[in-house]
Order: structure tokens, then sequence, then C-alpha cells
């Protein structure tokens, strides 16, 4: 799409977002074209279908919340304070928008979409920066690659359950949580010393949205 056209397109995803934080992940093409003032083949115009409106929002705000975990985790902080920093980040991002969250990440009913699962590229990407973390800055001796790579996978899929639990209960403050799951990973990571020359992970270059 020509550049003269991204700030309409950025003013229907800022609908699009509105409607679906109000309606919730089934909001309807013609709710959103309403709210943004438009009759709704001008909204497939710009979007081709439903399918192309959701990939444009998984692309915005799977792109930011890549850019906060990966700022996260570069911060020149103490080694538990960075924790809780990263985990701060990921709970507020999804905390912020929980309806686009919801539709990001489960499937609606008969749904051929792939819609539901877009966050999914998202939270490899965040495992890999996560394993890139570990691997560059703790000693875990012999086995630190292996360890690595599990614990970044490991703790994406603790956070994605957890927090998706504490999104939908709110059994508690974010501050609460975060602690939590930090108190969850901190054993082996409070033993572990810091690498001799540990230097903080270069950026991963970007994949493709979902």
């Amino acid at each position: 799409m020509p550049p003269a056209d991204e700030p309409r397109r950025e003013q229907l995803l800022n609908a699009a977002d509105r409607v679906i934080q109000r309606d919730g992940p089934g909001a309807s093409m013609n709710a959103i074209a309403a709210e943004a003032g438009i009759t709704k083949p001008i909204l497939y115009r710009h979007f081709g279908d439903r399918n192309g409106l959701i990939r444009a929002l998984t692309e915005r705000h799977t792109g930011g919340l890549l850019a906060a975990v990966r700022a996260a985790l570069n911060e020149p902080l103490e080694r538990r304070d960075r924790v809780e920093h990263v985990l701060d980040t990921y709970l507020s991002g999804i905390e912020a928008r929980p309806q686009v969250y919801r539709l990001l990440t489960h499937p609606e009913p008969g749904d051929p979409s792939g819609a539901g699962h877009a966050l999914a590229p998202a939270l490899r990407q965040i495992a890999e920066e996560i394993t890139r973390a570990v691997d560059s800055q703790v000693d875990l001796g012999a086995d630190r690659e292996l360890l690595a790579e599990a614990w970044g996978r490991g703790i994406t899929g603790m956070v994605l359950a957890a927090g998706d639990w504490w999104l939908e209960t709110k059994p508690c403050s974010r501050t609460r949580m975060v602690q939590a799951l930090a108190d969850l990973l901190w054993g082996r990571l409070a033993a572990a010393a810091d690498l001799p020359t540990a230097v903080l992970p270069a950026p991963a270059a970007e994949a493709p949205p979902a």
C-alpha cells in the first residue's frame, strides 16, 4: 500500500482495536466499519477480508510486544530485577489490550483462518531472545547451550500459560503475579555466576508477521 495511505490504514486499525476491546474477539467487520465512519467495502479495500485485518493487527501488536520484551532483556539491571522487568513487560502488554490478546491467542469456533494462533510466531521469537540472553550472560557450565535453549522455551511457555490464567481470572495484582513467577524461576538463576565476558545479546532479525 502506498505510504500516503498509511495514516488512513492506521486510523482503521485504531478503530478495529477500539471495537475489539469493546465487543471482544468476535467483533464484526460491520461494527469496525461503523466505528471508523466508513462503509464495509472501503474496509475490505484496505485489508482484503477479516483475515487480512487480523494479520494487520497481529503485525502491529506482536511487533510492539517483541520490541518491549527485547528492550527489557537489554536493560542494565541486576539479574533478579531484569527477570521481574521482563515478566512485567509481558504481563503489562497483554493487560493493556486483553480482548486483542484473546483474539490473537484463542481460536474462534469454526474459524479456519488461523486467527487465535497468531501470537505463536512472536512467542517463538521471545523464546529465542530469552535463550540468547541466558546463553550470553549466565554461567551454566558445560550444559549452557542446552539449558539456555530449554529455559528459553520453558520460561516462555510458563509465562504464556500463567499470563493467560491471570488475565482471565485476575486473582492478584500484576506486581504480585510478577513476584510469584520470578520466585519460581529464581532458584538456579540465583545460584549461577555471570559469565566473565557477558555481553547483552544482539537483537534477532524480525520474522515475517503471522
